[in-house]
């Protein structure tokens, strides 16, 4: 059974999700009135899914979103009335995995939810897959750059530096990103 957090500060919209969630077979960890209280409930109560009611997302809504999500990541679904593309590219951007407009019909939540969370899980893919490219392209250029300067002061080839780096790596059971750290290190510029 997923849980669900729902922040919304209207009273009445909030039960009504409350309600809509519970008469699904949804677990309701919390019901926040605040987008200030977000970032700790959610800390909290490690939701499966937010949900965010609102009429339309104002700037500290999706600012305290962005600190809640950023460093506990979960799908986030709104609710809302404001069908205008600054709103929606605004929600996206600060993490909405799904932007609903008049779409609280319960016949729709499974597959809404369900999108959310497929949509989300291909955006952590995309993420965990930018940071490694970017720890890859570090780690050659530090590579690079040790190669570079044991050409300089030892008079080697571009070939024979990297062997001469790859046979440490393997002698000293290292990876060949830390031998070319210590190369930087220990050789002067």
């Amino acid at each position: 059974m997923l849980t669900v957090m729902i922040a919304d500060h209207d009273a009445a919209r909030a039960a009504q999700l409350e309600q809509t969630f519970t008469e699904l077979g949804y677990a309701v960890a919390s019901v926040v009135d605040s987008a200030f209280a977000l970032a700790a409930a959610v800390t909290t109560h490690a939701p499966d899914i937010i949900i965010v009611g609102t009429d339309s997302p104002d700037r500290d809504t999706l600012e305290h979103l962005c600190l809640a999500t950023r460093d506990c990541p979960r799908p986030v679904v709104m609710f809302t009335q404001d069908d205008a593309s600054e709103s929606i590219r605004a929600a996206l951007k600060a993490g909405v995995s799904a932007y609903v407009v008049d779409g609280l019909d319960a016949e729709r939540i499974r597959p809404i939810l369900e999108v959310a969370r497929i949509r989300f899980e291909e955006h952590q893919l995309l993420l965990l897959n930018a940071a490694e490219n970017l720890r890859k392209a570090e780690e050659r250029r530090l590579i690079d750059q040790a190669k570079q300067r044991l050409m300089a002061h030892q008079g080697l080839s571009e070939d024979a530096a990297y062997h001469a780096m790859r046979r440490t790596a393997m002698s000293d059971n290292r990876r060949l990103v830390e031998v070319a750290e210590a190369i930087l290190k220990h050789l002067p510029a």
